[in-house]
């Protein structure tokens, strides 16, 4: 097989990946739109909110959890995007990776603590942090015997579902994100 046809087959996304993405973003994203449409029916003004400088106050303000969390996930977000786009297999890549795996791990532990949403219970968003402690050490193990695709898949996962949707899902309207950029 050549390289470039190498390349080709191991960056390929499949179906089953892609479905089960979907079906986890649309569980999730069900959950919590769920209960902010109740949110806003009680209060329809946090709504209202227009883009502006971030307002660091309020991350200033928030519990040391919430900051623990916050900056656990925005050190995993900067090292995930080199991580993913740099060279991998390197000593620069490994110890990057280490970096990130404490940080992915100190955001998900944090993120069970934070129960604001759900009126003090868990939220649907708490299965991300749970599959994100399971799956890091298992991930972690597939790299030390060099099962490359199947570490590839976990972390890549991770950074897509534990990262970025979670992370986008701070956004909505209420939430201390929204609040600090459209509040």
């Amino acid at each position: 097989m050549t390289d470039q046809t190498e390349t080709a087959r191991r960056r390929r996304i499949t179906p089953g990946a892609v479905l089960g993405l979907l079906a986890v973003g649309g569980i999730l994203g069900w959950g919590v739109l769920k209960g902010y449409a109740i949110q806003m029916m009680r209060d329809p003004s946090a709504l209202a909110g227009t883009m502006h400088a971030p307002d660091f106050g309020l991350l200033a303000e928030a519990p040391v959890m919430i900051q623990v969390h916050v900056a656990g996930a925005m050190t995993a977000l900067m090292i995930g995007t080199v991580l993913l786009l740099g060279v991998k297999g390197n000593r620069l890549h490994r110890t990057l990776g280490w970096i990130w795996v404490i940080a992915m791990a100190t955001t998900a532990v944090s993120s069970l603590f934070i129960r604001q949403i759900n009126g003090g219970s868990f939220s649907l968003i708490h299965l991300l942090s749970g599959w994100t402690i399971v799956a890091l050490p298992m991930a972690v193990y597939a790299a030390r015997r060099h099962k490359v695709a199947v570490h590839r898949k976990a972390m890549t996962g991770m950074f897509v579902g534990g990262l970025l949707v979670a992370g986008a899902l701070t956004f909505l309207p209420g939430r201390l994100m929204w609040r600090m950029f459209f509040g």
